[in-house]
């Protein structure tokens, strides 16, 4: 019997998904980053200000200065700077830079080198699980393009976190899918050095590791990882309570220089009243409508887990994220920034797209992707408020 290859594109592509899912993720977010090079050079500024500006300053002041070398120089958005404010910034990105930094050549071609890195990691997760829940290679591959492409999505490209914890979510959460501890609770460890919306990570991991021990055979693997998976988060944490003097140290932090802490969505729910009655602004009206977006997302999410049982803990994250962003206080202007990392919400719109016809699926995907590519560098370059 002669055994002959299939010559279908089609076919051969899906036998290389992970390839096909990091070159959709690397085209749209090249695409973002000639938008910005674009307005940048329209309107006289500098790209590389452009990817390192507000955050990205201070992880580079910290990967080559440590937290106790940063004197002078940056401010909190309050105007302010303290011997510690830059605790107020979680340690695994900047160390990260710290140590790829003699390799490249500086602090800000190793942060960008990181972001490019892990957001191909990212890419790579969010394809599985897409595949995985729905087992469709095409939904993986809409959901990788509608994350790489959202509202605020050129911060994976920027000398920022966005992409680094994203990355170690969407492993966590493969880890979640699959039951392997191991790589759920070292990824929650990580994402909680990452940044703060490590929290509603760490939650669900910790909530799916005990339902698996209490409903499986009792192996000691998912009690273990229910322990392990807070240990970043909470000790980054104690640390800056230790370095502060205050139990609340990273917490004071926050409200003293950002004006963030969570009020249970009274700021939001002002903010989004405000714009909706009498806003001024065309940008603060779509930051609105994005969360709102974000929320009906979520009641999708939901609702497709009730219909496939594996989705909750996709459905819990991304619902999570949701609730910590509309319930924060303090920098009302990026919420669609901190909304990135909740790729799941994207994903019953990805399904939706997928049963489409290719040519539709794809026609609607590109419209988004460049608004999403304009909202992002506009945001950088005119109005420079949403991040």
């Amino acid at each position: 019997m002669t055994i002959t290859q299939s010559t279908d594109p089609a076919v051969a592509t899906e036998r290389r998904p992970y390839l096909q899912a990091a070159a959709v993720y690397l085209g749209i977010r090249l695409f973002g980053v000639v938008v910005l090079a674009v307005c940048s050079a329209i309107s006289g500024q500098p790209l590389s200000d452009r990817l390192t500006a507000w955050d990205g300053l201070w992880y580079l002041a910290i990967a080559d200065h440590g937290y106790d070398g940063i004197t002078h120089g940056l401010y909190d958005a309050e105007g302010h700077f303290a011997p510690h404010t830059p605790l107020a910034f979680f340690p695994a990105y900047p160390t990260l830079m710290r140590l790829l930094s003699p390799w490249v050549g500086g602090s800000l071609p190793a942060g960008l080198l990181l972001s490019v890195a892990a957001g191909i990691l990212a890419a790579a997760a969010i394809y599985r699980i897409g595949r995985t829940v729905t087992g469709s290679h095409r939904t993986g591959v809409l959901l990788v393009a509608l994350w790489a492409g959202a509202p605020m999505a050129i911060t994976l490209s920027m000398v920022y976190t966005e992409a680094l914890f994203t990355a170690l979510a969407a492993w966590a959460l493969v880890g979640v899918l699959e039951r392997r501890w191991l790589l759920a609770a070292l990824c929650s460890i990580a994402a909680g050095l990452t940044r703060p919306t490590a929290s509603v990570l760490v939650g669900v991991v910790v909530i799916a590791a005990l339902v698996a021990f209490f409903k499986g055979p009792r192996r000691p693997q998912p009690l273990v990882a229910a322990v392990a998976a807070p240990v970043g988060l909470v000790g980054y944490w104690l640390w800056v309570a230790v370095q502060t003097g205050s139990p609340s140290g990273w917490f004071d932090l926050e409200w003293r220089g950002w004006r963030t802490r969570f009020d249970f969505g009274a700021e939001t729910l002002e903010f989004v009243g405000k714009q909706l009655l009498r806003g001024t602004s065309v940008m603060e009206l779509l930051n609105v409508f994005i969360l709102v977006l974000a929320a009906v997302a979520a009641v999708l999410l939901a609702r497709s887990a009730r219909a496939d049982p594996r989705r909750w803990p996709l459905a819990l994250y991304g619902i999570g994220v949701v609730v910590l962003v509309a319930g924060t206080a303090g920098i009302p202007f990026a919420k669609a920034r901190f909304l990135l990392p909740g790729f799941t919400l994207l994903l019953p719109v990805a399904a939706g797209l997928a049963a489409r016809r290719p040519a539709t699926a794809i026609a609607a995907t590109a419209g988004y992707v460049a608004f999403g590519a304009w909202f992002g560098a506009y945001s950088l370059v005119g109005w420079r408020y949403a991040i």
